[in-house]
């Protein structure tokens, strides 16, 4: 694949360095200036870039260094958009429960993009990595399906389409920035698609006044129209999460419920799937992938440390090639290893190793990638 998603790709976070967590906590407490706090992620992401590239990766991030959530820090740089509390949530992982209320997004005014928000971090990526850099932004439904209509403000958008729309113009214009500074492969990350697979989820949805069923049309909608003036020369892909915070997840179920539409209605050329565990499902649901659209098989998972087996990942690519073809298939970890500040309960050396190990099952199955 000589355009993104790659054959052999990742997500988008990485652990963060000691020297990062140590400068924020320094800058939340006061003790250095945001220049001195970027200067140290300068250097960070240097070493990120390096790191990537060293192993061969052709996709390249700055590992999200520059961020506490995966999608706060991005969302709460619209005009009318904050951060209000925290949204209490039971997660699941391999040792039983976790607490943990992710910050909630509230939409309080008109939302308005009155400065580009990514531009510069992807300047700055773009001058120190050689392979091709990927920016990896929320989906404009993190605004949304959480709270619903309730987090966002009746004076400011008595009529919910005007908020859609002012979302879609929002993200219209830091996209054309990001183009024209050259960006190439952007990455949206959506929790929210996968969210509608669990049973649980679709219930809460419908107890927000919401039709589950209608929401994945809706959300390809307001997507499409998002990302429509993008350039030719930009790839866009969409990640799918079920959840990704010190190693454990929010929802289940397999990608059924909204295959059609996420395949077929959404106008983005390549998708992040988790498919890692049997909380997602089966592969039945890619045989709605049409022939021009890649999907990236997130086999290994980015939670645990222990290495999985070739054989098995093999395997796993055999069953999925029942359902569309191997030509547009290509893996990746099933998530970032940090979606949040955190990280996850895996060694640096391990992610390395996860890396490293799917560039190796890539050039067994694809040849050399």
């Amino acid at each position: 694949m000589k355009t993104p998603p790659f054959r052999a790709d990742h997500v988008g976070s990485l652990l963060r360095p000691k020297e990062l967590t140590e400068a924020r906590a320094k800058f939340r407490d006061g003790d250095i200036s945001a220049a001195e706090l970027r200067a140290v992620e300068d250097e960070a992401i240097k070493g990120a870039v390096k790191f990537q590239e060293d192993l061969g990766l052709k996709g390249v991030t700055d590992g999200e260094f520059r961020r506490r959530y995966f999608h706060v820090d991005f969302l709460v740089q619209l005009d009318g958009v904050i951060e209000e509390g925290g949204m209490a949530k039971k997660f699941q992982n391999a040792k039983g429960e976790l607490d943990f209320a992710p910050p909630a997004m509230k939409v309080n005014d008109k939302v308005r993009h009155s400065k580009p928000i990514e531009l510069e971090n992807f300047k700055f990526l773009k001058s120190v990595a050689s392979q091709t850099p990927k920016v990896t932004i929320p989906s404009p439904t993190m605004l949304h399906f959480r709270g619903g209509r309730n987090a966002v403000d009746k004076d400011a958008y008595p009529d919910m389409d005007e908020f859609y729309a002012d979302v879609a113009k929002a993200y219209q214009q830091e996209i054309e920035a990001l183009a024209e500074a050259g960006c190439t492969y952007l990455q949206l990350d959506d929790t929210n698609l996968a969210y509608l697979c669990d049973p649980q989820q679709r219930a809460a949805a419908k107890e927000r006044g919401e039709d589950p069923d209608e929401l994945p049309r809706m959300y390809a909608r307001w997507i499409n129209e998002s990302i429509k003036t993008r350039p030719d020369n930009m790839r866009v892909a969409i990640h799918l999460c079920r959840g990704n915070f010190k190693s454990s997840w929010a929802a289940e179920g397999g990608y059924e419920p909204v295959a059609e539409v996420l395949f077929n209605e959404l106008d983005v050329d390549g998708y992040f799937l988790e498919y890692d565990d049997d909380r997602s499902g089966d592969f039945r649901p890619l045989r709605f992938v049409p022939k021009d659209k890649t999907v990236v098989l997130g086999l290994v998972s980015s939670k645990l440390g222990e290495l999985e087996s070739k054989d098995d990942i093999k395997r796993r690519i055999n069953e999925a090639k029942e359902f569309m073809p191997l030509d547009q298939m290509a893996l990746s970890p099933q998530c970032g290893f940090s979606s949040t500040e955190h990280g996850n309960d895996i060694m640096v050396e391990q992610q390395a190793d996860k890396l490293r190990f799917i560039i190796d099952v890539v050039n067994d199955v694809w040849g050399d990638f």
